[in-house]
């Protein structure tokens, strides 16, 4: 089965983990499985999760053997509870104990982002306040952790270096302050692009505030400082939006959302996530 979602970059990425794990053959099973049975094998949830990465789990079987077939019983974005079947995929013995492993890397990994983001997101019910994620994903994997974290919820930030304007510190001290980086931007960026600036201090936001920044960026401010800042920035017209990024934890999400900021970007959704538990039980089945 084709999925049309999935780019060359992340057939690549599949290429790369089945023969990493498969490159020379699969000795236990060579030894141990005897003719060509068939078999069936249910992905089951271990603890409560969000899924994601089906499709991906789905074509690691498919790459090793286009024979194999899935019927799902969940849906990426999807909550089950402990105990749950998300998928069965049915065909010969031995390849579903060779795409096993590759497969649950790649569901656990997503499903662990999906289930973290849903938990940052379930703190914002209620409010117009939106979690989204960074740049700070696996190398090579990001349009599967991003995809992980829509599915729990949150929202995407930039995809890469040339999907929007981000003025950064080290941006701001190369270019001699937050009006000269907003101004160059100005000048430089595609017409129409948003420009959006990252500022350490309420001296800066002034600054960015008066350069007219589209959106402004509050990195590592306390709570105290957020509330002193969406002050300033309600008092400005037109309005820029807010994100507040940098330390941000389960926590500390509800003092966030009060202050009423626009966006909370987490680096932890994909950086930090934790692997959820999912296994994979076969039984015999004939073909």
């Amino acid at each position: 089965m084709a999925y049309a979602w999935l780019s060359p970059a992340i057939e690549r990425l599949i290429d790369l983990a089945v023969d990493e794990d498969l490159g020379r053959g699969d000795i236990t099973t060579q030894a141990v499985i005897e003719g060509a049975p068939g078999a069936e094998a249910d992905v089951i949830a271990r603890e409560a999760l969000v899924v994601s990465g089906l499709d991906v789990a789905a074509a690691v079987f498919a790459r090793i053997d286009p024979s194999i077939t899935v019927q799902r019983h969940a849906h990426d974005g999807q909550a089950v509870a402990a105990g749950a079947c998300v998928a069965s995929f049915r065909g010969p013995a031995a390849t579903l104990l060779a795409g096993e492993r590759t497969a649950l890397n790649f569901m656990q990994r997503l499903s662990g982002i999906a289930t973290l983001t849903r938990a940052f997101v379930a703190q914002t019910a209620g409010t117009q306040v939106k979690v989204t994620d960074t740049r700070k994903t696996f190398p090579g994997a990001r349009a599967l952790e991003k995809a992980a974290v829509r599915a729990g919820g949150g929202t995407s930030h930039r995809f890469d270096l040339g999907s929007g304007v981000l003025i950064k510190d080290n941006h701001v001290a190369l270019a001699g302050g937050v009006a000269a980086a907003v101004a160059g931007a100005r000048r430089g960026a595609p017409h129409g692009m948003k420009i959006e600036v990252e500022v350490d201090s309420l001296a800066q936001l002034d600054e960015a505030l008066r350069a007219a920044a589209d959106i402004v960026l509050l990195d590592n401010f306390t709570t105290a400082q957020i509330t002193e800042a969406m002050r300033r920035v309600r008092a400005w017209a037109p309005r820029p939006l807010v994100e507040v990024s940098g330390g941000v934890t389960l926590a500390k999400m509800p003092e966030l959302v009060a202050t009423g900021v626009d966006l909370i970007s987490v680096g932890a959704l994909t950086h930090s996530a934790r692997a959820v538990d999912l296994s994979l039980d076969m039984r015999p089945l004939p073909l």
